[in-house]
């Protein structure tokens, strides 16, 4: 049952990083909440933290990359009812970064396309983005 008095609320920053019609993809890592889901890279805005700068700061850590441009895409909202969990997140797209991603933080990653992330089980919050994504690189096509 929901309680709003006991829920999180996180600020998310993630990142679509493409590759030529693929974009790369995060497996949450066991003993992390909701694990085993894939997700885009990024991770959560410490306090008072753009969340521009959360989405470098984490691609740094997470995928030792440097962001050179990233421009924001859209927000969303979802709320995990089992996990107690509010999630206000920003969607970036990072148009260029140096260095080449590899997991830092013991998380599997894998360059995949829209379509094929439509087969694999994301976190809820991100469905409507994969199919968003999906149909852009439809729209792309013709």
């Amino acid at each position: 049952m929901l309680n709003k008095e006991n829920m999180i609320h996180l600020k998310v920053v993630a990142a679509i990083l493409w590759k030529g019609e693929t974009f790369l993809a995060a497996k949450r890592p066991p003993k992390k909440v909701l694990a085993g889901y894939w997700e885009f890279p990024g991770g959560k805005c410490e306090k008072c933290e753009e969340p521009k700068a959360a989405l470098c700061r984490e691609l740094k850590e997470e995928l030792n990359i440097d962001v050179v441009d990233a421009l924001f895409w859209q927000e969303l909202n979802h709320t995990y009812s089992e996990e107690q969990l509010h999630v206000q997140l920003f969607f970036f797209f990072v148009r260029s970064y140096q260095g080449i991603p590899q997991s830092n933080e013991g998380q599997r990653i894998r360059w995949m396309t829209p379509n094929e992330a439509l087969q694999h089980p994301f976190l809820p919050a991100d469905q409507t983005i994969l199919t968003q994504l999906n149909s852009l690189r439809l729209l792309e096509k013709n």
